[in-house]
């Protein structure tokens, strides 16, 4: 598989299993699923959904980097959330990503639950640069 590449970062938390924090292949960046916690502590966020989200967006966005691609290369995510009740405030949070740009492609569905039994979990699939 010539130019598959495993993403690693320490600016995101560590892969807790059999994965990568994002597999590059074909000039996509394939983002595991990120949740809240804490890459220099590797604690657990506290807090609701959106104060979740917020970790969960800033080790996207470092993933995004160390694949070579930000925010408005994104094609699409996933949004997981263990609570559609919650959907306006990670919204609100999500959507701070993406202002000034048209936002990516995108599902957000409610689950029994997630690891760590957080809130929230984000995917997502970017572009990669080639500058």
């Amino acid at each position: 598989m010539g130019d598959r590449r495993a993403i690693v970062t320490e600016h995101a938390p560590a892969a807790i299993g059999p994965y990568s924090q994002a597999i590059v292949y074909g000039g996509l960046a394939y983002l595991s699923g990120q949740i809240a916690i804490d890459p220099a502590t590797g604690a657990l966020v506290e807090g609701d959904a959106a104060t979740q989200t917020e970790q969960i967006m800033s080790n996207l966005a470092a993933v995004l980097k160390a694949a070579g691609s930000r925010f408005e290369d994104v094609l699409r995510a996933t949004i997981f959330l263990t609570d559609l009740g919650e959907f306006a405030n990670v919204n609100a949070v999500y959507a701070r990503a993406f202002e000034g740009m048209e936002p990516p492609a995108r599902a957000c569905v409610e689950v029994s639950r997630l690891p760590k039994d957080v809130a929230v979990e984000i995917s997502m699939l970017a572009a990669v640069r080639s500058d």
